[in-house]
């Protein structure tokens, strides 16, 4: 007589769905493909994020608006105020015997390269020279007025204390070097690329007389100014010392 296999119902209760049951055989192989399919999307879920990442910070680069260059940074307006607080105002000599020949300028800086041609590349953007470094283009942004140029004829570089001043406030007793070396000063603040016209209205004249139009560089211009006065140790009048004290009062 054949055998018949028997199971009870209590055989088939153990062993139905072991697949979804925890701690059976089929658990495990689920389990893994779930695992391996939760890396799978936590990876791509990291490399998009990753992409996004590089994606905007090329976009900030590509968008980031290009540095300014400008003249070396002068001294703070605590120090401009602490050095003005020792001046004691002097009348202005008179302008005998002056001419701008007596500041030997633009002096040769490197090659082909004078001093004017040097602040022109340092203060502008993308500025290109020829053989004989003469700016052919660029843009130019001036701090005075705010406004920019694509023309290097359009743009005068400025004395910060000019000359006629200087000879006023104690260069006429300089030698013709110093005076050379005051006129091409590439060190402090004394030489900055702004539009020519507004380099014009200001002429020889102190901050008691003149100050650049664009009121938020004026606290900087105060602060060039001084730092150029006291390194090359020229007079203040009265005008010119109270102006640059209200002025650097307000930074």
């Amino acid at each position: 007589m054949a055998l018949t296999s028997f199971r009870t119902p209590s055989f088939y209760a153990r062993h139905a769905d072991r697949a979804d049951r925890p701690g059976l055989p089929g658990r495990p192989r689920r389990a893994a493909r779930a695992a391996r399919a939760a890396r799978a999307a936590r990876a791509a879920r990291v490399g998009a994020l990753a992409s996004a990442v590089a994606l905007a910070a090329l976009t900030s680069l590509v968008n980031a608006p290009a540095a300014l260059a400008s003249p070396p940074a002068p001294i703070s307006a605590a120090a401009a105020r602490s050095y003005l607080a020792t001046v004691t105002p002097a009348a202005e000599g008179s302008l005998s015997g002056y001419s701008r020949e007596q500041f030997p300028h633009w002096s040769t800086v490197s090659g082909t390269c004078n001093t004017r041609e040097t602040v022109l590349k340092r203060d502008g953007a993308n500025v290109v020279t020829d053989s004989a470094c003469a700016a052919v283009s660029g843009s130019w942004y001036s701090e005075y007025d705010g406004a920019t140029w694509t023309a290097a004829s359009d743009v005068d570089i400025d004395h910060m204390v000019p000359l006629a001043e200087a000879w006023r406030s104690g260069a006429n007793s300089w030698t013709t070097e110093q005076r050379r070396q005051f006129a091409n000063d590439l060190t402090r603040p004394q030489l900055i690329a702004v539009t020519d016209n507004v380099n014009q209205s200001k002429g020889d004249l102190d901050p008691g007389k003149w100050l650049p139009p664009r009121t938020a560089y004026r606290c900087t211009y105060a602060r060039m100014w001084v730092q150029v006065k006291q390194y090359w140790g020229l007079r203040m009048d009265a005008g010119e010392k109270t102006a640059l004290v209200n002025l650097l009062n307000g930074c």
